[in-house]
């Protein structure tokens, strides 16, 4: 009896593993969200598909802030800067009286931020981000990183990331897709950690960045970030990163916001299948719900073009089982 038990609940176990394995989506609840990932991925790698993609071009791009990792209540970089800016306030006396700089050190982000305004949060992050090596900013993020957490969660910003897009990040790959993220965020600010949270390597990651130059500091040849902006990735400018980094169009792109918008239409506006989804924040209780009125991560204009253009928009709230990995 006892041998009989052993053995069945032995094969229960096997039944269960070999479910979960054929699951490539485990944290996806079963909907047209999930079937149309599952689809498009089944005609895109099928040998003798009439949709087949060769290996080469089977390119998938990705946001971010707000599809990869929360961005709630603001974008995770900015926190980052904010600190730097708090370290940086000695040396800059002068920011007591100049905006966002003196809001920020009274402890009115809010204000900050609305005094600034886009342009002036551009030119603040690029002037905290700056000064310094590309070695040097590299390990400014990474020790960052190690301690800071979020302000609602108390999780490390690490641990921020949505369980199920890094299934499906793990799924493309596994289908010969080559992953990339293509941010508004900093390239510099993305590339220390990417490989470790995402699998995606650093040279696999697009983003906007500051000015730099080469030096020659002491005998060793290093680049040297500069307090300016060299390329916003951003809107109609990630399409244009796209095509001067890869070189070639993505045929699936994911994001979550307008700043996304025009990633999706090119992508989606290619020849042969093509597939664009959109995260959209419903879930109030395990995340945030936000879209149209957003400060961050604004979803309006994109939202509207998802069913013309035939994008999967994803129901945070009733097609993802879990948000986050479980906690560390």
């Amino acid at each position: 009896m006892r041998n009989l038990l052993a053995k069945t609940l032995f094969a229960l176990l096997l039944l269960a593993n070999a479910a979960f394995a054929a699951d490539p989506l485990p944290s996806w609840n079963d909907g047209p969200a999930k079937q149309s990932i599952i689809n498009f991925v089944t005609k895109v790698t099928k040998a003798g598909s009439p949709d087949f993609v060769p290996e080469p071009e089977r390119i998938a791009t990705f946001d971010n802030d707000g599809t990869l990792w929360s961005e709630q209540p603001m974008y995770f970089q900015l926190f980052f800067a904010l600190d730097r800016v708090k370290a940086m306030a000695p040396q800059h006396p002068e920011w007591k009286d100049k905006e966002p700089y003196a809001s920020l050190l009274k402890g009115d982000v809010k204000g900050a931020l609305e005094a600034a305004g886009e342009k002036g949060i551009v030119e603040m992050v690029a002037i905290t981000h700056a000064g310094m090596t590309s070695d040097e900013f590299s390990k400014l993020v990474t020790d960052w990183l190690a301690t800071a957490k979020h302000p609602v969660t108390k999780r490390p910003f690490t641990e921020m990331v949505y369980q199920p897009m890094l299934e499906l990040l793990a799924y493309l790959r596994k289908n010969d897709f080559k992953t990339f993220i293509v941010s508004g965020g900093g390239v510099e600010f993305m590339r220390p950690w990417a490989q470790k949270v995402y699998g995606v390597p650093p040279e696999q990651v697009i983003g906007s960045s500051v000015k730099s130059r080469f030096d020659i500091s002491s005998g060793t040849p290093v680049i040297v970030r500069l307090p300016a902006l060299n390329f916003l990735d951003d809107k109609e400018g990630k399409p244009v990163g796209i095509y001067e980094h890869i070189g070639r169009r993505p045929i699936a792109a994911f994001g979550n916001s307008d700043g996304d918008l025009q990633m999706l239409q090119w992508t989606t506006a290619g020849t042969g299948k093509r597939f664009g989804l959109l995260v959209h924040h419903t879930d109030d209780k395990r995340e945030f719900a936000y879209d149209r009125k957003a400060a961050f991560g604004k979803l309006d204009k994109a939202l509207d073009q998802a069913g013309p253009q035939g994008w999967t928009v994803v129901d945070m709230k009733n097609d993802w089982k879990t948000i986050y990995p479980a906690a560390k």
